[in-house]
């Protein structure tokens, strides 16, 4: 429970980077970079595990598929704890969020695909490649629906206090909801999170009330986080493991590069974007849930190799981001900016949320 609240938290906050005047601004260049940073991390991984070690069909686009999603958590930390702004910082967010959206469609038609080569389909193509666009589309309408909800009821919020409760109300009916339909909490919090500040002319108020109760939920999600990783997997993995590791390293930089390169992002988009998107942690966890699930025969061999990728990316990401932020200049970003409106932003968010945690480091 605690991590499921922990990941829709931060699946608000996410949702808070989707301003659309900010989206337009950016327009393809989010687009074309998730879809290539996506393929890039899918493909190298792919013929890795298919051309090289000679697995299984269906092993190898299962695991590449789970390569996709970034874990968005650790690296957003990095960007509060140390207050970074620029063109890296604004083009990740979102990108790290797409490419979740990207990684479980990514993953739904993998599993088809991989069920129905294994001989273990119980239904018809068409349908089991219908269902993960089933899962996209209820989850970004619940989190439609909820999102308007939530910027009329907290409009008529009358203290902080209040506002807090109104808020972490709608992260647990979302979560809720979307697990009872089977949809996908975080694509919904991430959708209730984009509506709130774009029909919200003061959504900066719920957000920071959010993060005043955030501080200790992030504490604990991490700390189980390290307590499930079993380092004995360090010994099974073998050198397919450690391949995997570079493998979806190498394709999430050079897919991030060419596609920043492709849409003429900065220099320092090119150059640095792929270093902060390699976390990996709770979407791919979960997926692997469902490979135990619907894919006995490859689970064993892919759960492990996942849950030693969870160890070292969660551990180097954070490490590799904050280095790539700070080779971009963009390291107390939000206290260099001058630009008026970002000066009216800050000075809001500082009188509006006094005790956001990681501002303190």
């Amino acid at each position: 429970m605690i991590s499921e609240v922990a990941l829709a938290i931060i699946a608000l906050s996410i949702g808070s980077e989707f301003v659309l005047d900010d989206l337009r601004k950016l327009g393809k260049s989010v687009v074309v970079i998730t879809i290539l940073e996506v393929v890039g991390a899918i493909g190298v991984v792919f013929a890795l595990m298919y051309f090289v070690f000679g697995q299984p069909f269906a092993f190898s686009i299962v695991i590449a598929s789970m390569s996709a999603a970034t874990a968005p958590a650790a690296t957003l930390l990095v960007i509060r704890q140390y207050r970074a702004d620029g063109p890296v910082t604004r083009t990740l967010l979102p990108v790290a969020a797409l490419d979740d959206v990207l990684g479980i469609i990514a993953f739904g038609v993998a599993m088809s695909v991989a069920r129905l080569s294994a001989g273990s389909a119980d239904a018809s193509l068409g349908r089991m490649l219908l269902r993960p666009v089933l899962e996209i589309a209820g989850s970004l309408a619940l989190g439609t629906v909820l999102g308007f909800v939530l910027a009329a009821v907290a409009k008529k919020a009358e203290d902080r206090d209040e506002l807090q409760g109104m808020a972490l109300g709608a992260i647990a009916v979302a979560a809720g909801l979307s697990n009872a339909l089977g949809l996908s909490a975080l694509l919904t919090n991430i959708m209730m999170g984009s509506i709130l500040v774009n029909v919200m002319r003061h959504s900066i108020r719920v957000f920071g009330s959010v993060n005043d109760f955030a501080s200790p939920v992030y504490v604990l999600f991490f700390t189980l986080a390290g307590a499930s990783l079993d380092l004995r997997v360090l010994m099974s993995v073998g050198i397919m493991g450690i391949a995997y590791i570079f493998a979806r390293a190498a394709g999430k930089i050079l897919g991030a590069g060419v596609g920043a390169r492709l849409t003429n992002a900065p220099e320092t988009v090119t150059r640095y974007l792929g270093f902060t998107l390699l976390p990996q942690g709770g979407i791919s966890v979960g997926l692997s849930v469902l490979v135990r699930q619907y894919l006995p025969d490859c689970a064993v061999a892919i759960t492990t190799i996942i849950m030693f990728s969870v160890l070292v990316y969660e551990v180097s990401g954070p490490i590799f981001a904050k280095l790539a932020l700070q080779k971009a200049g963009e390291i107390g970003g939000m206290d260099r900016d001058a630009s008026p409106a970002r000066q009216v932003e800050s000075a809001a968010q500082k009188r509006e949320t006094p005790a956001i945690a990681f501002d303190q480091g």
